[in-house]
């Protein structure tokens, strides 16, 4: 015999998602953002371990036959391989350039927005939480770095520090820093009328202690968008720099080098040697566009039930 449950009792409801299984749930609930993750990780993956998949080291002397250059997709190698995107002027692979100069490009990207990610974070909560002429001098410093092309801004910094990987995270730190700072100002004088940011004044917290542990958390959400957008950004602008000549050198592997290497080849026939190598940044840039649209979508609160 089965036994009876007491009256009025009922069973335990079951439990709620976490956050982040929602979160999670929600951007693979979009085919467009699934493939933008799909790509990223792909060519993340391919641009760390380059050295282990491509067949050739493209910027080692040793590895190139001048007797392979600019050869057609699918032509076979003197040692045997097939170059499956054809070779360049200097009979580098394609597909090992490609993978090389991605390793270049997400670096460069990466590496720059996070590092103006930092500064204008600072600075966009000091502004939001400060308030009165330190806020009015920030957001005028933005004012004046917005103004101006951003490519202009890089080209300059460039010509007056010279051309290098180090310099050019320099030049797109100082043109990506100001759209933080406004993005995440925005967030923190909205979060700043609210009533724990105000109990947290009232408990005496020192003013750093309330930026970072109280009032950074809650202006997360726009930052993470607007972060996934500038490195699709700066790797565009890194890209720029390096097929006009002003970004990297020429013995470190970039898309925007291989693209300006290829273009006098565009009109005789040969245009493998630009067009992967811009088909190649067209999917990396893409692929992140759609992973921060949907994030916009999703982190927005005008969205949210």
């Amino acid at each position: 015999m089965t036994a009876i449950e007491p009256t009025g009792t009922r069973p335990p409801a079951p439990p709620e998602p976490s956050r982040r299984r929602e979160f999670v749930a929600a951007f693979f609930a979009s085919y467009s953002a699934t493939l933008g993750f799909v790509l990223v990780l792909l060519i993340v993956l391919a641009a760390i371990f380059a050295g282990v998949i491509t067949p050739q080291d493209p910027y080692d002397p040793a590895q190139l036959s001048i007797m392979d250059s600019r050869l057609p997709p699918g032509e076979p190698s003197m040692e045997g391989f097939t170059y499956w995107l054809g070779t360049d002027d200097q009979g580098r692979d394609m597909v090992s350039a490609i993978i090389y100069g991605l390793r270049t490009s997400l670096m460069v990207g990466v590496g720059a927005a996070a590092l103006a990610c930092i500064i204008g974070t600072c600075l966009g909560l000091v502004a939001g939480y400060a308030g009165g002429r330190l806020d009015a001098a920030i957001m005028r410093l933005v004012d004046l770095f917005l103004s101006f092309p951003s490519i202009l801004v890089a080209m300059m910094i460039l010509a007056f520090l010279g051309s290098g990987i180090a310099n050019v995270v320099i030049a797109i730190v100082a043109v990506e820093w100001a759209y933080y700072t406004r993005t995440v100002r925005g967030s923190a004088m909205i979060e700043r009328r609210t009533e724990y940011i105000e109990a947290a004044e009232g408990l005496a917290l020192p003013p750093r202690r309330v930026l970072f542990r109280h009032l950074f958390p809650n202006c997360l959400p726009p930052l993470i968008v607007i972060a996934t957008m500038q490195v699709a950004r700066a790797i565009s602008v890194e890209a720029t720099l390096s097929f006009l000549g002003l970004g990297v050198p020429i013995t470190e592997p970039s898309l925007g080098l291989l693209v300006s290497n290829g273009y006098q080849y565009m009109l005789s026939g040969r245009y493998w040697i630009s067009f992967y190598p811009g088909l190649a940044l067209l999917i990396t840039i893409v692929a992140i566009n759609l992973m921060g649209d949907h994030l916009r979508e999703i982190m927005n609160p005008r969205n949210q039930k």
